[in-house]
């Protein structure tokens, strides 16, 4: 699609998004150690506890922030979670205990952050045939985001350790005003649905979606699929440091390359995949490495295998913007929002569990009880994405 300047500016908002979330990453183990979590393996553990709250609040205020945008447009919704997310980022600097980071956490999560209502802005836009290289874009400019994000963070933490959460709600909160005065509504009137108390249940929301005929084979695919991939933002700092002793610099580097990544072939190599071969078939390009990425890693002793596995994974960040496209084509315009929000929903499911299930499988791997094996959580996360290739093969067509 044209690069309009609606769209321009929500590939610019996620980016900026993308670096107030990937700026902290580096600090993780860092910010564990500052509110008391304890060794590496303990930190992980609570790490991951902040992360599935932070998941359990988008599960039960998705499907109601998706429908509220399809009732009352994008614009105003969207400026309401750019401020929402601003607001926890100065929480999260001022937080010296555990249980106020866990309440930042909350307060993003129940905002719904931007990400559902920015795909349903680019449903609105976009042609039905050209959403998966919109998404694709969507993942591109995350990707940008986590180029400058990681790097910078791990630059800021230099400074002080809760530097890097200042940044975030700066540029934040330059969100709030670009929206405020650049962003025009997307959805049109006569594409607008009331929302009513049945919107408020976000398991009815969910239950209705699923029932939308061809739309829960999409549903399952995201859902495992982002269960496994969240292997990554969970452990990646607590891996690089148990298996290579890399420090938060270093973290960062690594998150700012693989964020290059990401950007040339969701902003480059997608569009040119997808018009050539098709979204399917891309699709199934993209499980592909995402297994061979996983198992690399869950593998990996030395350096050389990083810097081989890293653009293979890469490819595999095609696949989530892609099944989206498929679920996204699969509903009507006034039901964006709702699919939006159900989708982002049933990731925080896979976000609530995952960070659970993965930092328990490193702790048990690491903790010098039985098989020290690091990469266990990576081969396991192969593992599910094998389980749903039949599913995948079953969207040929859609």
């Amino acid at each position: 699609m044209k690069l309009t300047g609606p769209f321009l500016f929500i590939l610019a908002t996620l980016m900026i998004d993308a670096i107030g979330v990937g700026i902290v990453f580096p600090i993780m183990p860092d910010l564990m150690d500052r509110v008391g979590a304890g060794s590496t393996a303990e930190g992980a553990l609570w790490g991951g506890i902040m992360m599935a709250a932070y998941a359990a609040a988008m599960f039960l205020f998705g499907p109601i922030v998706g429908s509220l945008s399809d009732a009352y447009g994008r614009r105003p919704i969207l400026i309401a979670a750019l401020v929402t997310l601003t607001i926890d980022y100065v929480i999260m600097a001022m937080a010296e205990v555990y249980w106020l980071l866990l309440i930042g956490r909350v307060v993003a999560g129940m905002a719904g952050a931007t990400y559902i209502t920015a795909t349903a802005y680019i449903s609105d836009i976009a042609k039905p045939e050209e959403r998966g290289a919109s998404f694709g874009m969507i993942g591109a400019a995350f990707g940008i985001g986590f180029v400058l994000g990681p790097a910078l963070g791990g630059v800021a933490s230099g400074w002080h350790i809760t530097a890097p959460f200042w940044i975030a709600a700066g540029l934040s909160a330059l969100n709030v005003a670009f929206g405020v005065f650049i962003l025009p509504e997307s959805l049109k009137d006569h594409n607008r649905r009331p929302f009513g108390k049945r919107d408020l249940n976000p398991f009815g929301t969910i239950a209705r979606a699923f029932l939308i005929p061809g739309l829960a084979i999409p549903l399952i695919c995201i859902f495992v699929f982002e269960f496994a991939n969240m292997v990554y933002p969970t452990l990646w700092a607590f891996w690089g440091r148990e298996v290579f002793g890399w420090d938060g610099f270093t973290i960062g580097l690594t998150l700012s390359a693989y964020g290059i990544l990401i950007a040339a072939v969701q902003a480059g190599i997608l569009p040119l995949m997808t018009k050539r071969m098709g979204d399917f078939n891309t699709l199934v390009i993209a499980t592909l490495a995402a297994v061979i990425g996983m198992v690399g890693f869950g593998v990996a002793g030395a350096i050389w295998a990083v810097v081989v596995f890293l653009p293979i994974a890469a490819f595999s960040d095609m696949a989530p913007p892609l099944m989206t496209a498929f679920a996204a084509n699969r509903v009507g315009e006034d039901q964006q929002g709702l699919v939006q929000g159900v989708i982002a929903s049933l990731s925080s499911v896979a976000a609530v569990a995952a960070p659970l299930a993965m930092t328990g499988v490193f702790e048990r791997f690491v903790s010098g009880e039985g098989i020290y094996l690091p990469g266990a959580p990576f081969l396991i996360a192969a593992v599910l994405i094998v389980a749903i290739v039949p599913l995948i093969l079953r969207l040929r067509g859609g």
